[in-house]
């Protein structure tokens, strides 16, 4: 009797060969970029440490004491203006980051992605390990740990152009929206891991809270060089589609123009010549691109909300919920679960309506709302606190997570680009660099308002959300009038 095949193997040989590099390349990009999350966190979690309440703690019987009042805290965050010594060092990073990324965006589309990303990952290893390694060399220089932030500010700008380029040279339109949604919880996968592992050292020994996370990134920076492949072509798989058949007719009409006569001869210029031209895009040509402003725009003030979350989320609730450090960092990590929800719908309702604009603006206006209530009864108790920062997390990573994957990959492969397939990484930077702008103000600004009330902290957030919404009113007007028949109905970005 002969036997079946092996079910495990029915399964395994469904797929096409260009499916399983896809789910490995998806697969790869999501473990490179939680990576980089993960070693952004642990600043947060171990600022609580750094300054504590220290009538609370117990006083060594060996140690000699010389003000009860600042004893067990960190040099040079002893101080009564560490709010703002907090917010001096989260700007390092941020302003750095800010800066870098609109370089790193032209440095992505002329090297190759593979060393590009190894070379990132192992020197934000390398500099997230010195600021843990202040512990034990028992460094108290705020320029020390602010350098340390500068330097890998400027290394971590290399991950997300370069991983958003490497998604969208493996995947098309279709459903982008939902696969870019998924994929994009690694940044809050990156958050949760980051703020658990800090937190288990962090009441210990806090440098190992840097260390470890920065021994992480760095090994999958020498996972990248051995595995990642840049492009489809490079192992003969089939590219993408990124338009639809109707863009892809339209681009055949626009083109036709491009026959000449040479020598007496017809010399047409084919579509196939067009997807192949390689040349990388300028600085100010992405800018031309229909709709980059506006959304860039809309994300500064977005990431400026999601970046105060990221970096005073846990302080906030050590403060006002009064939570030893590790507690706050586990309970903040709730505000990242529900950002993957967020991410993950956003991206569906986009997917479904085509409108990617109106899904941003439709959650930025519901989180503002979302945001006086956490507020006001986020303490409450803890079903509530738990039932806010889901719901919040959601809200306000949703429209982020969107930006800066779906719609920086559409607008990256838009069809006024006629074929250029090299404006991924400059878009997606251009985008993220603008958005990091306002990750930056937004840690900066939370330092200086919040000894005058975290109240005040919660009006800015609740502004810039409502800011960020103006941005995107004449986007999600054109999008109107494509549902309601009065312009040409949108899948994505075809026309702005």
């Amino acid at each position: 009797m002969k036997s079946s095949t092996a079910p495990g193997i029915r399964f395994i040989t469904s797929f096409s060969r260009d499916s399983w590099y896809r789910g490995f390349i998806l697969f790869l990009t999501f473990l490179f970029y939680t990576a980089y999350h993960l070693s952004r966190k642990p600043i947060s979690i171990v600022k609580s440490q750094l300054h504590r309440n220290c009538s609370t703690v117990l006083q060594p019987t060996d140690l000699n004491i010389t003000n009860n009042a600042t004893w067990c805290d960190w040099a040079p965050f002893d101080q009564d203006n560490y709010q703002t010594l907090f917010g001096v060092l989260d700007n390092c990073f941020l302003v750095a980051y800010a800066f870098g990324m609109f370089f790193s965006g032209i440095f992505g589309e002329r090297l190759p992605l593979r060393y590009y990303l190894s070379f990132g990952m192992l020197m934000s290893g390398l500099f997230t390990c010195l600021f843990g390694l202040g512990f034990y060399w028992n460094i108290h220089s705020l320029g020390y740990y602010g350098f340390i932030q500068v330097m890998n500010g400027l290394m971590q700008t290399t991950g997300w152009p370069a991983v958003v380029a490497c998604v969208g040279n493996w995947f098309g339109k279709g459903k982008r929206g939902f696969i870019m949604g998924v994929w994009n919880s690694h940044t809050s996968v990156g958050n949760i891991l980051g703020s658990l592992i800090a937190g288990a050292f962090v009441s210990s020994a806090w440098g190992m809270s840097f260390i470890v996370p920065g021994l992480i990134i760095a090994s999958t920076g020498i996972l990248c060089f051995f595995f990642l492949v840049e492009k489809p072509e490079d192992v003969n798989c089939t590219p993408p589609q990124h338009h639809s058949e109707r863009e892809s007719v339209e681009t055949e009409q626009n083109s036709a123009h491009a026959d000449q006569t040479v020598n007496g001869s017809i010399c047409t210029e084919s579509t196939e010549l067009v997807e192949e031209h390689v040349e990388a895009i300028s600085f100010c040509g992405a800018l031309r691109i229909p709709g980059v402003v506006e959304f860039s725009l809309c994300l500064l003030f977005a990431k400026l909300v999601s970046y105060t979350f990221l970096y005073w989320l846990p302080l906030y609730i050590s403060n006002v919920a009064h939570f030893e450090a590790k507690e706050a960092g586990d309970m903040s990590t709730l505000f990242d679960v529900g950002g993957i929800v967020g991410g993950i719908m956003a991206g569906v309702v986009s997917d479904y309506t085509g409108g990617r604009a109106t899904t941003c603006c439709v959650m930025l206006l519901a989180a503002a709302p979302m945001l006086f209530l956490y507020n006001y009864i986020g303490q409450r108790s803890l079903g509530t606190t738990i039932g806010m920062l889901l719901l919040c997390g959601g809200l306000v990573n949703g429209p982020y997570a969107l930006i800066t994957t779906a719609v920086s990959a559409d607008l990256g492969t838009h069809e006024s680009l006629r074929g250029n397939s090299r404006a991924l990484s400059t878009v997606t930077a251009i985008i993220d660099g603008t958005g990091s702008i306002g990750a930056a103000l937004g840690p900066l600004l939370a330092g200086v308002i919040s000894p005058t009330g975290w109240n005040n902290v919660f009006y800015m957030l609740i502004s810039a959300d409502v800011l960020a919404c103006l941005f995107l009113t004449r986007l999600v007007y054109k999008e109107a009038q494509g549902w309601c028949g009065c312009g040409p109905r949108m899948r994505g970005f075809k026309e702005f």
